[in-house]
């Protein structure tokens, strides 16, 4: 999979040459490619915004250097505008976008860009959450690391993915480690019996409980075995 990123700030995309992003880079199960849109800009000083038509706070992204931009990729794919008003990010999405061969994010700033950009330029504007922040970057970042953990040769193992908290629609059961007991608190025997059939049993009611608890809107959605539902119905029912 190949990542192009389009900012003005590509000094801030360091934390992707680090930890698990970095080696898939390095052993090429993705290619980023971040591009600096000032150096696009026909304008002396090479700035990328001006004062927005009819007046209002801030500054705009001029059209000029991003189209320019856009035009030196070859293959953009499906092509991003990081926007609080776009579709909010979420694990299904994360798998969606990472069946594409090639994606292209554009990072807005200041007040974001000429929706001359957005009509002609871009495919899906996507958000990280209903809040505002100073510009596209660190949200990039984070479609990068959601998107890329779906991608084969990231991960040592496809199922540590589906394993993580949505994988399945559910909140991931909790995790231990040696010691068995530190300090008085023991980690659950049934993780050091050897029965991986009452672990998996465990596992996934702790799932069910730990998501009924923190996110119950998930529960609306997610794949449910029989055994779940009735599960989630003796719960109800103790709480009564």
């Amino acid at each position: 999979m190949t990542i192009n990123i389009l900012t003005i700030l590509p000094e801030m995309f360091a934390p992707l040459q680090s930890s698990i992003i970095g080696r898939a880079v390095k052993d090429g199960s993705i290619t980023i490619n971040i591009i600096n849109i000032r150096d696009f800009s026909d304008k002396k000083h090479h700035n990328t915004d001006d004062y927005p038509f009819g007046g209002g706070a801030g500054m705009l992204m001029m059209p000029q250097p991003i189209f320019d931009a856009f035009s030196s990729i070859k293959e953009p794919g499906t092509r991003i505008y990081m926007s609080p008003k776009g579709r909010v990010l979420n694990d299904s999405l994360a798998r969606e976008l990472a069946e594409c061969e090639n994606i292209t994010i554009l990072c807005g700033h200041y007040e974001g860009v000429d929706q001359r950009v957005i009509d002609n330029l871009i495919d899906m504007e996507l958000s990280v959450g209903d809040y505002v922040l100073t510009g596209g970057e660190m949200p990039a970042m984070i479609v990068v690391d959601a998107v890329s953990r779906y991608v084969g040769g990231v991960l040592g193992s496809m199922e540590s993915a589906h394993g993580d908290s949505f994988g399945d629609g559910l909140l991931e059961y909790p995790q231990y480690t040696r010691p068995a007991d530190y300090k008085g608190m023991k980690v659950p025997q049934v993780l050091l019996d050897g029965n991986h059939a009452l672990i998996n049993k465990w596992r996934r009611e702790q799932q069910l409980l730990l998501t009924k608890k923190m996110r119950p809107d998930l529960l609306e959605s997610a794949e449910l075995s029989q055994k779940d539902r009735e599960f989630l119905l003796r719960l109800e029912e103790n709480e009564e």
